[in-house]
């Protein structure tokens, strides 16, 4: 089953007199990538997120962002940092004495250092707002897979087609390909018998030559396996695992055989075809990169 590593889920829930709002969002990414943003008050349910998330999401960069505004749970506390003003004060005295500067350090100028005087968030240790935030989370989690699994399906529908588009090339280009070889082989005799005339010395071995130059153009081998990387892709977009990976790779190897095709054919009609396929394995490159 192919899903999308796009999507994005919203809860929002009232506490006290606020609200409290949970956000959900995941983009590309090779790998699973978290990142959690909560309040101090709870940091505890870091790991609830991490683990819900990696039951929904085998890939992807998930943000998370538990908001909270107004209410009670927001107040804010004022901390003061005596010890580090106590160290303020003594340097700004050692430099008045150093430097024989007059003047007097007051309140005023040991306030302006911004990390005596900090505001942080009120520790809340409420049970209930903790099972909130996490009910929140996952339905937002929930939401949010349930955007990619979507997303999924409408680009399965555009890979699939893409990959039928392939197959109709393919074929056109086995079409041609026997009788690749049986051209080349009498457009390169004609030549020689142009340049030699009637004075060919060993007419079998002239043949045998001819039929081995020609032979390198042969594309069966490559078709064949072209074919085979065609299958295990349909059959891999339709399994139930992540699939992002693999279909890459398929991509890789299809592009590979297809780029053979194109430098040992040496056949106008065959190098349209090549010139088509090539353009819609970049086309689904693009779409599986969207892949989980």
């Amino acid at each position: 089953m192919i899903k999308s590593m796009t999507g994005f889920g919203r809860r929002q829930g009232v506490w006290s007199d606020g609200t409290v709002t949970v956000e959900v969002k995941s983009v590309n990414h090779r790998f699973l990538e978290m990142s959690i943003r909560l309040p101090k008050s709870l940091n505890l349910l870091e790991e609830v997120f991490r683990k819900t998330i990696q039951q929904h999401c085998a890939r992807g960069r998930v943000d998370v962002t538990v908001l909270m505004q107004g209410g009670r749970s927001n107040a804010r506390a004022l901390q003061l940092d005596a010890g580090l003003a106590k160290q303020y004060h003594h340097a700004l005295r050692t430099l008045q004495r150093t430097l024989k500067l007059k003047g007097s350090i007051d309140i005023g100028l040991i306030a302006g250092f911004r990390d005596i005087l900090a505001f942080s968030d009120q520790p809340t240790d409420d049970p209930k707002l903790t099972k909130l935030v996490e009910k929140l989370g996952l339905k937002a989690v929930l939401d949010m897979a349930s955007m990619r699994k979507k997303e999924g399906e409408l680009l399965a529908q555009d890979i699939l087609a893409r990959l039928n588009h392939l197959r109709e090339c393919k074929a056109s280009v086995s079409a041609r390909a026997p009788h690749v070889a049986r051209e080349t082989f009498d457009r390169m005799k004609l030549r020689v018998e142009k340049l030699l005339g009637d004075t060919i010395p060993d007419l079998p071995r002239l043949n045998q030559e001819l039929a081995t130059y020609a032979d390198r153009c042969d594309i069966t081998e490559e078709l064949v396996r072209l074919d085979a990387h065609m299958v295990q892709f349909d059959r891999t977009t339709r399994g139930m695992e992540p699939v992002g990976k693999t279909l890459d790779f398929l991509l890789q190897e299809m592009g590979r055989e297809v780029n053979t095709v194109g430098s040992k054919a040496n056949d106008a009609a065959i190098t349209a075809d090549v010139v088509r396929m090539k353009a819609e394995l970049e086309r689904l490159r693009e779409q599986v990169q969207n892949v989980e």
